[in-house]
């Protein structure tokens, strides 16, 4: 994952704008493996905010959800509460 910054994001984080869709644009790519990176870019754009700002209240969330995924992994192919069967794993032995 690269550190680089979309500039224009990076304007709006400096001149305090930074809104909900700059939150979503980083959580775009959140997988376990980078889920911890992500959560201090995240921190990091919504440092400053004042409680209750949309981005920061989008932002507090995902950096609870990208702690999640970091610690616990993904799940795939369980069973959900749609009705769907779980998928069989797969044996590398």
């Amino acid at each position: 994952m690269s550190q680089a910054e979309d500039p224009r994001r990076v304007e709006r984080e400096r001149a305090g704008t930074v809104g909900v869709e700059d939150v979503r644009e980083l959580i775009g790519p959140s997988t376990p493996h980078f889920a911890l990176q992500l959560r201090e870019r995240i921190a990091q754009l919504i440092d400053g905010l004042p409680e209750g700002h949309p981005a920061r209240v989008e932002g507090e969330r995902e950096i609870e959800r990208l702690e999640r995924v970091a610690y616990s992994g993904q799940a795939a192919g369980e069973a959900n509460d749609m009705g769907e069967r779980p998928m069989p794993s797969v044996s590398l032995a």
